[in-house]
């Protein structure tokens, strides 16, 4: 009998060896990529058994591929779902699983700060297709609760990023999913700034988690990709047969591959990531001209609390705004050499950009008076580099200003 101390693994085990995984190829310690369209059939019979799903064998791609497979199967394991589905990018996930929660009269209410791609797929899109949409502030749960006792007939999905992308904020997902608990309504969490290693949104209730695996799961800005993930078995299915394959959204083999080489040092990358994600934000919120600095990790910051008790750890991205006019932070940016001005998150190299002006565009001075944020909010991906190098690029353009 196996030592029961064996029989649970930890995160990093998991994520470079799953679970009973299947012999590879030719025993290959990394699964070849599978690049082929077309899947064969040995006679009628095989074929028969394999499109009523018999059997586990593939047909063609777009449906299943092993490489793709391979990924669900581990970021379901890595999230604590049933399954997951694979996409081509993080928005391909969003709007499929969107569009497979809700149909023409149902309402959905989304965080009022979203990626930008996001707050339009809910502002504009679905609205165009029949579908309510509203934005309300989730990390006031009381005034949810209001909310809900007179709108919940037509109310489907609540959406939300927690870490809001940009403004860092957090929601409480046990609290937002006790409040939907006992009303038809589906709660879907992008976990794309926390990674499964730092929060496991499904372990606190909600019913689906999606990820640009874009972004951390792969770490190494070479590649687009999307996954969702949930709890129920028979959702999964008709998320992958119904939207995916029919959408056409699917992920290629070999992104698949590189999204899995990625996720085997993901809990050793955001362990690295946040922990110099707090050195900056430390120096940033110790500098004289830094006006406010936006990061859980924080001990002032009012999310710190919830951080602690939602996640493993208050992850990498950061965001802070200088008490100059925009033009002087304007030269500010310019004047960075090892920092990249990019969209983007998530990778090796520390990355900077301006949300308002460039990934979140389509919020207006007004939405953003509204929501008590800047349209100078800058917001840092902090990358692998040596932490003091990273520090030295902000101080030397800092003292440009």
């Amino acid at each position: 009998m196996k030592d029961e101390k064996f029989q649970k693994k930890g995160f990093n085990t998991l994520a470079i060896h799953g679970v009973g995984e299947k012999r590879k190829p030719a025993n290959a310690l990394n699964s070849p990529i599978f690049m082929t369209s077309t899947f064969t059939f040995e006679n009628l019979d095989h074929a028969e058994r394999t499109f009523s799903f018999e059997c586990d064998d593939y047909v063609y791609t777009r449906g299943n591929n092993p490489n793709l497979r391979e990924l669900e199967r581990k970021m379901a394991l890595l999230e604590g779902g049933v399954d997951s589905v694979a996409f081509a990018t993080g928005m391909a996930a969003i709007s499929s699983v969107l569009f497979s929660l809700l149909k023409p009269g149902d309402k959905i209410i989304a965080h009022q700060v979203l990626y930008g791609s996001s707050y339009n797929v809910i502002k504009k899109l679905l609205p165009a297709y029949g579908i309510k949409s509203e934005f309300v502030d989730l990390t006031a749960v009381d005034k949810l609760e209001e909310y809900l006792g007179d709108e919940s007939d037509e109310l489907r999905v609540i959406y939300f990023e927690t870490p809001a992308n940009p403004s860092l904020e957090l929601i409480d997902i046990e609290a937002i999913v006790e409040l939907a608990r006992d009303r038809d309504i589906k709660i879907v969490v992008d976990n794309t700034f926390a990674t499964p290693y730092l929060q496991r949104p499904l372990e606190s209730g909600a019913d689906v988690v999606v990820h640009s695996a874009t972004k951390y799961l792969s770490g190494h800005g070479d590649v687009l990709g999307g996954v969702a993930v949930a709890k129920e078995e028979d959702y999964i299915q008709s998320l992958k047969f119904e939207y995916m394959t029919e959408f056409g959204g699917v992920l290629s083999p070999f992104n698949a591959w590189l999204i899995l080489r990625g996720l085997k040092t993901l809990g050793i990358r955001m362990e690295k990531h946040q922990e110099n994600a707090m050195k900056v934000a430390e120096y940033l919120a110790a500098h004289d001209k830094v006006r406010q600095v936006y990061y859980p990790g924080l001990p002032g910051n009012e999310y710190h609390e919830l951080a602690r008790r939602q996640m493993k750890g208050p992850g990498a991205m950061l965001s802070f705004e200088l008490k100059a006019g925009l033009e002087e932070a304007r030269i500010f940016v310019n004047r960075l050499e090892m920092i990249k001005l990019a969209v983007s998150l998530g990778d090796t190299e520390t990355l900077i950009e301006y949300p308002f002006y460039m990934t979140h565009r389509d919020y207006t001075e007004e939405d953003l008076r509204k929501l008590g944020l800047s349209s100078k909010l800058l917001r840092i991906s902090v990358g692998l580099e040596d932490a003091d190098d990273i520090i030295a690029d902000l101080g030397q353009a800092l003292a440009g200003i």
